[in-house]
C-alpha cells in the first residue's frame, strides 16, 4: 500500500500566540484519520497586562490594545514557516483580532492575512467561523462570553451586531494576562454562562481561544437546550469542513455532530 503522505484527507496549518495553551489542547482531541494539525508559533510582547497597566498607569483597555498591536507585526513570519510545510488550510488559533472593529475590521484583517497566502488559499477565522456555525443552527439572538477586557467585549458586539444578530449579552472575564485566560476556572465559566443566559437567548458563544471549553459545553448544552459554540470547535469545525471533510464527530457538542 503506497503511504508516502500519513495525512492524505488534510494538513491543517494553525496559527498561535505562543502564549496560548487552550487551542492545542483542544486539538489534541480530534485524531480524525488523515487529518494532521501544524501549529506555528507567533511572538507575544506584552503577556502579562496587569503588570503593564501597573508600571504604565495605562487602562486595561489602552493595554489590551498595546498588546494587539505588538501581536500584529509578529504574525507575518508565523505564517510563513507554516506553509513551508506545505499545508492545505490555514486556520487562525486567535480570536480578538478577528472581531476587531467590527464587521470592516474584519474584512481588513482577513484581507491582510490572506495577501500573505497564495491565491485561493483557504483561510479559517474565528470571526468567520462563528459567524457560519450560527447561520447552521439559525440562530438570531446570542450572547457571548470572552476572556478580554471591556475594550474587547465592545468589539466583539459590534462585529456581531454589525453581521445582523441580536447581542443580548457580553460577558468579559477580564484575565490579568495572556496565560492566566487558559487559568480560568470552571466556575467563572458557569457563572458567565448563567449570567448571559435567557429564555431570549437562542445559542452561547464563547470567544478567547486560549479559554477551552470543550470539556463542558457538551454538557452545558443538554442542560441549556440550546447551542453553545466554544470559538475553537467552530473553528475546527470550519476548517474541516473548507477541507471537504465532513465527518459527524460525537461528544464535542451539537455543531459537530449534526453539521
Amino acid at each position: 500500500m503506497e503511504n508516502y503522505q500519513i495525512a492524505r484527507r488534510a494538513q491543517i496549518g494553525v496559527l498561535i500566540p505562543s502564549t496560548n495553551t487552550g487551542v492545542e489542547y483542544d486539538l489534541q482531541k480530534f485524531g480524525l484519520d488523515g487529518v494532521t494539525w501544524h501549529p506555528s508559533r507567533f511572538w507575544i510582547e506584552l503577556k502579562n497586562w496587569a503588570d503593564e497597566k501597573a508600571a504604565t498607569g495605562d487602562s486595561e483597555n489602552v493595554v489590551f490594545e498595546r498588546f494587539l498591536d505588538l501581536m500584529r507585526d509578529e504574525m507575518p513570519p508565523a505564517i510563513k514557516n507554516v506553509l513551508s510545510s506545505k499545508i492545505s488550510h490555514l486556520m487562525l488559533g486567535m480570536s480578538a483580532e478577528t472581531f476587531w472593529g467590527g464587521k470592516e475590521g474584519n474584512i481588513e484583517f482577513e484581507k491582510a492575512v490572506r495577501e500573505q497566502l497564495p491565491a485561493g488559499f483557504g483561510l479559517t477565522t474565528g470571526a468567520t467561523a462563528s459567524h457560519d456555525a450560527l447561520q447552521a443552527f439559525g440562530a438570531k439572538k446570542i450572547s457571548v462570553i470572552t476572556p478580554y477586557p471591556p475594550v474587547g467585549d465592545d468589539n466583539v458586539r459590534q462585529y456581531f451586531t454589525e453581521i445582523g444578530y441580536e447581542v443580548k449579552a457580553v460577558k468579559g472575564l477580564n484575565r490579568p494576562s495572556a496565560t492566566a485566560i487558559a487559568e480560568t476556572s470552571i466556575k467563572e465559566v458557569m457563572d458567565a454562562i448563567k449570567e448571559v443566559d435567557g429564555d431570549d437567548v437562542d445559542a452561547i458563544l464563547q470567544c478567547g481561544t486560549n479559554l477551552s471549553t470543550v470539556d463542558i459545553f457538551p454538557t452545558l448544552e443538554h442542560w441549556l437546550e440550546k447551542p453553545l459554540i466554544p470559538i475553537n470547535i467552530a473553528t475546527v469545525w470550519h476548517a474541516l469542513r473548507a477541507c471537504g471533510i465532513n465527518d459527524k464527530i460525537t461528544g464535542k457538542g451539537r455543531l459537530l455532530e449534526e453539521f
